[in-house]
């Protein structure tokens, strides 16, 4: 247990654990002393000193972010010379860059311009000689303004430490000094993984999302704490909205991601170039036709009530929520009497322990992962796993094929091989496995022997494979399709391929509940609209085993009515 120790700052007595710094301390009692490069989610470095406190018996002022607090320090954070010094250094940043607040995208979420203000900066002090740098507008979602940096070298540290990437750094030295990716390549031909922690992290406008600038600053918009719906990691995030319209995600700091997104949580959904299905469509002589939701129910309702129910299958995406999922199977499965499967794996056949959490990674000394590749289908996942080897955990990868974990394995393995691994794991402390759909039913049984020593993490293919898991569906084709009469298809937001279209036609009836207009959609007798994952309301499991909220972030369009409703509606009519 830490040492409680008591410090003063601004007269004030403080209780402090010993080994915080004075920034730690002083804002755990919600004193507030101002930094630009320090980050709490990042390592201090020191860098803009703009946090300079006042200390007893030290002959110079200090830096906040990185000095120890000890017994009896006395601190002033506000005192003449600590304002001069931040003001003279708030100064000498606006005279190095293009700091011209009228016209850059972040004005009024600037925290250089917020600590402008808090000062009482109105003019430049010092002429502005500064040369103005290339704006690097390679990246397809946002872009890099070096003109606006003020080398506070947070996107380098968030780059390094928590997508443990790397891709970030600083080339030349003193007045030359900016921000680079790789060995000086474009941002867009670099080794970037779009996970956009950088964009999030940035104090200026240096980093600006392309879609979201000059939508609004923070006075204007809506932030809804909600949960990614497009793996099952489940990260938290904040969903930024104004007057009803989605402007861009952000990660939760606070959550078990810890602000870290990938590409398809932060940015993809804005990209979506699929027409939306706005209303339910009836084919009438071949051709789709919009119908009310009651006529489009009605008549499907009948449909079922004239169909022997082993004549009618049901399948459904498990990237939908607890309360739609549980509703699904309770109506075919308990009201009409048929076999809910799903279109995902949910690791049923393998019979492993759940219950390891990213948290765990982090502090493991020996990660196995069989069956899967985090780094692709799990990013967030996969660069806790760097950032555990970047801490001298080893990495051993049991696969027959490519993994994008490769370049970090300590040891690469066939699954025949599997044995060694298991001896690695029993020698290590704090092992953690990682288990994917692909891990062989012998290797499973196998690994049933590390349970007491190891944790597990399964990686569910899709958002909410844990429910769907816990309510016993299966996975799988089930029967085939043409020798059904009804085929009810909920697919939610997934893309579907043209030979999905093909196998799916050969049903005597078919009904597709989608969030877009594709080959399925096209090919269904009946077609009824879903939400997409910003008006989604309700809970999910993530892969760690925990119960997570989704919250609705905008209204739903009008006419389209939630996917458990539907079948509450349609259990009514059966």
């Amino acid at each position: 247990m830490d040492k409680i120790i008591t410090i003063r700052i601004n007269g004030r007595p403080v209780r402090a654990r010993a080994g915080q710094t004075v920034m730690e301390a002083a804002r755990s009692v919600g004193i507030d002393i101002p930094s630009l490069c320090h980050h709490p989610a990042v390592t201090p470095l020191g860098a803009c000193r703009i946090c300079l406190v006042e200390i007893e018996r030290q002959r110079s002022l200090q830096p906040a972010c990185t000095f120890p607090v000890m017994e009896g320090l006395r601190i002033e954070t506000e005192s003449p010379p600590v304002v001069a010094e931040r003001k003279f250094i708030l100064q000498m940043l606006f005279s190095e860059g293009n700091h011209y607040c009228m016209f850059c995208e972040r004005s009024g979420d600037c925290e250089l311009q917020a600590l402008a203000y808090r000062y009482g900066l109105d003019h430049w002090t010092y002429a502005n000689p500064y040369q103005p740098k290339a704006v690097d507008g390679t990246r397809k979602y946002f872009f890099m303004d070096r003109s606006r940096c003020i080398l506070c070298r947070r996107c380098v540290r968030a780059c390094a430490e928590l997508a443990a990437n790397h891709t970030l750094g600083v080339k030349f030295r003193g007045a030359k000094s900016m921000i680079c990716a790789d060995i000086d390549d474009p941002f867009g031909e670099s080794t970037c993984v779009s996970c956009g922690t950088c964009l999030q992290i940035c104090p200026t406008g240096a980093l600006v999302d392309r879609l979201s600038a000059y939508t609004g600053n923070e006075t204007q918009v809506e932030r809804t704490k909600s949960v990614c719906l497009f793996c099952s990691v489940g990260c938290g995030t904040q969903i930024i909205t104004r007057a009803g319209q989605v402007l861009r995600v952000e990660g939760e700091w606070e959550e078990h991601n810890h602000g870290v997104l990938c590409e398809m949580g932060r940015f993809a959904p804005f990209y979506e170039q699929r027409r939306r299905v706005e209303t339910p469509l009836w084919r009438e002589n071949g051709v789709l036709g919009p119908v009310s939701w009651e006529e489009a129910l009605e008549r499907l309702a009948e449909k079922i009530r004239m169909t022997p129910p082993d004549r009618i299958g049901a399948w459904s995406t498990t990237r939908t929520l607890n309360l739609t999922l549980s509703e699904f199977a309770a109506v075919f499965q308990v009201r009409i009497g048929t076999r809910v499967h799903v279109l995902e794996s949910t690791l049923g056949k393998l019979e492993l322990p759940v219950g390891g959490a990213l948290s765990d990674l982090l502090v493991s000394d020996c990660i196995l992962v069989i069956g899967g590749d985090p780094l692709t289908d799990q990013p967030v996942l996969g660069y806790n796993i760097k950032r555990a080897c970047q801490r001298g955990a080893s990495l051993i990868l049991v696969s027959e094929n490519g993994n994008s974990l490769r370049p970090w394995a300590r040891h690469s393995l066939p699954p025949s091989e599997l044995e060694r691994a298991m001896k690695m794991i029993q020698a290590s402390a704090a092992p953690v496995i990682v288990y994917g759909a692909d891990t062989g039913q012998r290797e499973a049984e196998a690994l049933k022997a590390l349970k007491r020593k190891a944790q597990f993490i399964p990686l569910f293919p899709a958002s909410n494979g844990y429910h769907a898991k816990v309510l016993g569906l299966r996975f799988g084709p089930g029967r085939e399709v043409k020798d059904l009469d009804v085929v009810y298809l909920m697919l939610g937001d997934i893309q579907t391929p043209e030979e999905g279209a093909h196998e799916a036609r050969k049903a005597g009836f078919l009904v597709v509940q989608a969030s877009y207009y594709g080959p399925v959609v096209q090919a269904a007798d009946l077609v009824l609209p879903a939400l997409i994952w910003a008006e989604q309301e309700g809970s999910l499991y993530n892969l760690e085993g925990k119960k997570v909220a989704v919250r609705r972030a905008v209204p739903i369009p009008q006419g389209m009515v939630p996917e458990n409703e539907v079948f509450t509606q349609l259990a009514a009519l059966l």
